[in-house]
C-alpha cells in the first residue's frame, strides 16, 4: 500500500523536478513553474532547491549493467540528481542480476529500486507482491515523455509497476554504403522491396546478406529476432501479443508462415555469406568484418552491432557502414521491435519515488547519454532512449536516426523471447530454431517441438 505521506511528498516533488529541469543543459521542453507554495527556494545554480526533508536520505539501485562505461555513466547521471536533491543514490550492477534479484527479493533484502531488462520479471514480481505500484503522480509526471507502448511494458494487469528508462532498437539493417552506391540500390521501404533488392543483388553477383546465429549456449537467438520482427510486420501487434502470451500455439499457421519466410530467404542460393561455413556455425558478431569488407551488403542486427565492426570502420550517414529501418509490409506502418530496461520500486518512500521519476525522465536520458558518450570517447555509446523530450544533441548523427525510429515507431513491442517462459524463450526457441536453420527439422517440426516445450502451468 502506498502511504499518503509518500504521495504528498511526490506531488510536491513533481514541481521541484520540473523546475530543476530548466537548468540541466538538456534543452528539454519542460517548463519551470513558479514556487507554487511547495516551500522550495532558489538554489545557488538558479534551479529550485528540493524539499529539505529529502536531504540525507539514501536510495539503492541495482541492475544488470556492470561494465565500467555503463555502470559508471548510470552513476554519473544519478549523481546529478543526488546533487540537486541531497539524496545519496548508489547504483550497483551485476551481470547475474536476474539470479541475484530473485534471491534478494525472496530473502526480504531487495534494493530500493530494481532496473529490469525483462517485462516478464516485472510482471512476476508484481504478482508476487514484491514490487510496489507506481503512484499516479509519478506516472503522470513522465507519461507525456513516452509513447504508450513503452509505458505498457511496465503495466501489469492494469496497474503501473515499472517505468521505462533505457531503450534498445532491434529493427535495423546495417549496410555497406559503397555496395549500395556502386549498384545504384535504393533503401527498401517495404518488405517486398527488401526481397526484390535481395534478388537484384544476387543477379548482379552481390551477396545480399551476412547471417550468423552462433552464440555459445545462446546459439539461435538471432533467428528469434528475425521471427519476432516479421511476426510484428506480417500479422500485427494483436497477433504478436497472442503469440508471446501463448494465446495461440507456437505452431499456429501464422507463426509457421513467418518461420518459413526466414528460411526461404536464408536458403536462397547466393543470398547469404556465412563466415563460419554455415549460418548456425557463424558467430553473430563475426558478421561485422565481412559487412565492412564488402563480402555482403546487409546484416539485420540491433543498434549495439557497431561494437562488432572492425576497428577503423566509419559508421553513419555517408560513411562506410550505415543503417536503415527494417521495413514493414505496409509502408504506412512502422512497427518496431525493441528491448530495454525499466525501473520498479521495492520500498515506499518519497526519495525512492523521486529517484524513480528522475530515472524515467528526459533529464536522466540526456545526462546518461552525455556521460556514457564521454566515457567511451566518441562513437556509439551503447545507450539509447525513446524518451520524447530528451536533448538529441547529445547523440551523434547515427544515434539520432535510431532515436527517431524509437520515438516515431508504433506499435513498439518488446523482444518476444524475453517475454516467454525461460524454457521456451531462452531454451526451445533457440535450440529448435537452430535445428530448422541447419535443415535437421522442417519449420513445422521445429515449431511443434517448441509448442510441446511450453510449460503447462
Amino acid at each position: 500500500m502506498i502511504r499518503r505521506s509518500s504521495l504528498a511528498m511526490v506531488a510536491a516533488l513533481l514541481l521541484v523536478l520540473a523546475a530543476c529541469s530548466g537548468d540541466t543543459g538538456g534543452g528539454t521542453t519542460t517548463a519551470a513553474p513558479s514556487d507554487g507554495g511547495t516551500g522550495t527556494t532558489a538554489g545557488p545554480t538558479g534551479t529550485t532547491a528540493p524539499p529539505a526533508d529529502l536531504a540525507g536520505t539514501r536510495v539503492t539501485v541495482f541492475g544488470p549493467e556492470s561494465s565500467e562505461e555503463e555502470a559508471g555513466a548510470m552513476q554519473d547521471a544519478l549523481d546529478i540528481f543526488a546533487e540537486q536533491t541531497g539524496i545519496e543514490i548508489v547504483y550497483t550492477g551485476a551481470r547475474d542480476f536476474s539470479d541475484q534479484i530473485n534471491a534478494q527479493a525472496a530473502g526480504g533484502n531487495p534494493p530500493d529500486i530494481g532496473v529490469f531488462p525483462q517485462p516478464g520479471k516485472v510482471a512476476d514480481f508484481a504478482r508476487e507482491g514484491f514490487l510496489l505500484p507506481v503512484p499516479d503522480e509519478v506516472v503522470s509526471a513522465i507519461a507525456d515523455q513516452w509513447q504508450p507502448s513503452w509505458l505498457g511494458f511496465g503495466n501489469v494487469d492494469g496497474t503501473q509497476y515499472a517505468l521505462p528508462n533505457k531503450s534498445d532498437l532491434k529493427s535495423l539493417v546495417w549496410y555497406n554504403t559503397q555496395i549500395f552506391a556502386d549498384g545504384g540500390y535504393a533503401i527498401p521501404e517495404t518488405w517486398q522491396e527488401l526481397l526484390d533488392l535481395t534478388d537484384q543483388m544476387i543477379a548482379d553477383g552481390v551477396t545480399p546478406w551476412c547471417v550468423g546465429i552462433e552464440s555459445g549456449p545462446a546459439t539461435g537467438w538471432p533467428f528469434t529476432d528475425w521471427i519476432e520482427d516479421l511476426m510484428l510486420r506480417f500479422h500485427g501487434a494483436e497477433v504478436y501479443d497472442q503469440w508471446v502470451n501463448h494465446e495461440i500455439p507456437f505452431n499456429d499457421p501464422r507463426v509457421i508462415e513467418v518461420g518459413q519466410a526466414v528460411l526461404d530467404l536464408w536458403n536462397k542460393p547466393g543470398a547469404v555469406f556465412a563466415a563460419g561455413g554455415s549460418i548456425a556455425s557463424t558467430p553473430f558478431g563475426d558478421n561485422g568484418i565481412p559487412l565492412a569488407n564488402g563480402d555482403c551488403a546487409m546484416h539485420r542486427q540491433a543498434s549495439f552491432f557497431a561494437a562488432f565492426l572492425p576497428e577503423g570502420t566509419t559508421v553513419g550517414p555517408g560513411q562506410q557502414v550505415d543503417t536503415f529501418y527494417f521495413p514493414a509490409v505496409d509502408p504506412s506502418e512502422k512497427p518496431v521491435l525493441v528491448a530495454g530496461t525499466m525501473v520498479g520500486a521495492f520500498r515506499d518512500a518519497p526519495e525512492v519515488w523521486a529517484v524513480m521519476q528522475y530515472m524515467a525522465s528526459a533529464e536522466y536520458s540526456t545526462e546518461r547519454q552525455r556521460a556514457q558518450a564521454a566515457r567511451l570517447g566518441g562513437g556509439q555509446s551503447g545507450y539509447l532512449s525513446a524518451n520524447l523530450e530528451q536533448d538529441l544533441s547529445v547523440y551523434n548523427e547515427l544515434e539520432q536516426s535510431w532515436v527517431e525510429i524509437l520515438q516515431t515507431g508504433s506499435p513498439a513491442r518488446f523482444d518476444g523471447s524475453d517475454l516467454m517462459p525461460a524454457a521456451v524463450g531462452a531454451g526451445a526457441f533457440w535450440t529448435e530454431g537452430t535445428s530448422a536453420v541447419n535443415g535437421d527439422k522442417s519449420i513445422e517440426e521445429a515449431f511443434a517441438a517448441i509448442e510441446a516445450a511450453w510449460p503447462s502451468s
